[in-house]
Formats: C-alpha cells, structure tokens, sequence
C-alpha cells in the first residue's frame, strides 16, 4: 500500500479507542468528539475490510486481527513522533539566544550581526536586551555578553573586548573655538550621565575620568541622566552636551563622524564585555561559530595570532570557579 494512501487520521482514532477501549475517552484524547471517532473507525473498517471491534451494548471487545495490529501500530506512532522530534530539533540547533545589555545590543551588536549571518545564513538570532544577570538554569539562553569585571563563578568567561572611557559630543557642539578643548573644558558644557551601572561604585563615571584628568568639578553643574549608555551617547549626538562614552558602544557614530572626542585622553578601565556560558553551551555549534565571530569582529585589524576555537571544540579557554 503506498503511503500516501495510508488514513493516518483513522488510525490515529483507532489506537487512541483500542488504549482506552473507550470511544469517549479516545474523543477526550485527541480533542474531538465521540462521534468523530465513532465515524474514523467505521471508515478505517470499510478502508480494510477487516471489524476491528465487536460492539456490545455497554463495552467494546477488540477482534483478533485488532489485536495483533496495536502493537506495530504503537511502534509506527513512536517512531513518527521520533522523527518529528528530531526535525524539530534541527530547527531549534539554528536558533541561539543571546543575552546582552540594550546599549551594547543597539550600538554594537546589531549594527555588526550581518557579518555574522553572512557566515551562517541559516541562524536565527535571539536577541534578549536586558540589564539583568542571566539565570541560565531558569532561561533558554544560549549565551550572554556582560559588561562587568569578569566575574561570573561557575561560568566559562571569556574577555572579548576591553574598553575605555572618554568624552565625547557633536561636532556641531564646537563650532565656536573660543570654547576649547582641554579637559577642563567639559566643565564648559552640560554633562551628561550614563546611571546605568550606579548600583557598582566600580562602574566607570564622570567624577573618575575628571579625577583621572586631574580636573576638579565645580557643585551645581548642568547635567543630563539617563539610564543607559546607549541614550547618553544619542543625547550627545544630538547636541545636548558631553557625553562619557564607552569606545565599543561610541565607535559606529565617530566612524560615522557623529561624534568626537576633543577633549583629553582617554582612560582604560577594569571594566570590559565578557562572553559568558554555562561550560555545556560549548558542544552546542552555533555558540562555538557566535564565540568564533564575536573574536573576529573585536580581534585588532592587524592581528593574526588569535587562537580561535575550532567549530568542533569543547574546551572553554577559561573558567571562573566558585
């Protein structure tokens, strides 16, 4: 019998019925009601030419052919559900989710993730921009891109982009020369505030890169706050004032010559973007090929030393142990 001929809906009827010996309750089963299975059985018996059930007024007796039909029956079902199963998971094999910060994602990942799916066309990227620790154990996080000091106990770390501090504003901001463009020349401006990290007296801020300068803030400036780094730097860009950016989360608008950094030096800090993961994420594919391109897009142009996993490799570079 070919299998395009085969009444799987029928048989479907049949099994459900024959398990529970019970038409309503296989109706209850598979959603549908009495009578639906009633008729699916009939149409399978007509389709065969074989009774399946002998009907008394208060129970159902399976025939002798029925019988013999459950158990390869059962195994055909198990074995569809099977290879449905691992269909399904083939497509999920293609989806990671990425936990990361809203500036990061916004000012960084996003405007880069073409080169990544340039290499995996068939990825389906996640992008969950939150502030907040990700519980691995709680959440189908594949992999998380933290800004912080590194440590994640328990987790494969890996340091994939250091970072510094330095002001930054709209050209159009300095226009007039008289304004300068000194460090002690922010104090000039309105300054604007990333709170986003205030909770970590480590976080980089405004009173550390003046100290840094060996600039002394007068009380009372103007200020502008914000809760994230990524609106700080879109206030800037807009001409509201100086900024204290981050260079990953500033580079596409200088590159873009939409802002500048005029005045002083910048700063380095203990604070950089860490790749963190559970050590299991590491036999999942897609996390290596993620891990590979993240060092690519973040390795310095003229190096060529970089030790990039190998797409089959489990071996995480670097632990944090609680």
């Amino acid at each position: 019998m070919k299998r395009s001929l085969l009444p799987l809906n029928a048989l479907r009827a049949f099994d459900a019925a024959a398990r529970h010996m019970s038409f309503k309750m296989a109706a209850d089963d598979l959603a549908v009601t009495p009578a639906a299975i009633s008729q699916q059985i009939r149409s399978l018996e007509d389709f065969l030419g074989v009774e399946l059930f002998r009907r008394t007024n208060r129970s159902l007796i399976l025939t002798e052919a029925a019988q013999l039909s459950l158990a390869p029956l059962k195994d055909a079902f198990e074995h569809m559900e099977a290879a449905v199963d691992i269909l399904t998971d083939s497509k999920k094999s293609n989806v990671l989710k990425v936990s990361v910060s809203p500036s990061f994602a916004s000012k960084w990942l996003v405007p880069k993730l073409a080169s990544f799916y340039e290499m995996r066309p068939d990825a389906i990227v996640k992008i969950d921009a939150t502030m907040h620790l990700t519980d691995f154990k709680a959440s189908d996080t594949d992999i998380a891109i933290r800004y912080g000091q590194g440590k994640y106990p328990g987790l494969f770390v890996e340091e994939i982009l250091k970072e510094t501090i330095f002001p930054v504003c709209s050209p159009d901001l300095l226009k007039d020369c008289s304004i300068g463009t000194t460090a002690c020349s922010v104090l000039r401006h309105t300054l604007i505030h990333d709170d986003s990290s205030i909770e970590d007296a480590s976080a980089p801020n405004w009173a550390m890169w003046l100290k840094a300068a060996g600039v002394e803030a007068p009380d009372g400036m103007p200020a502008l706050h914000f809760n994230s780094n990524a609106l700080a730097i879109e206030a800037a860009v807009a001409g509201r004032g100086i900024a204290l950016a981050r260079s990953a989360i500033a580079e596409e608008d200088m590159k873009a010559g939409r802002l500048i950094k005029p005045f002083g030096e910048a700063v380095p800090v203990d604070f950089a973007h860490y790749i963190v993961c559970p050590e299991d994420k590491l036999k999942n594919e897609r996390v290596i090929e993620f891990i590979e391109w993240m060092r690519r897009e973040t390795a310095p142009e003229q190096s060529t030393e970089h030790d990039f996993l190998p797409a089959k490799s489990h071996t995480p570079l670097h632990v944090v142990s609680a």
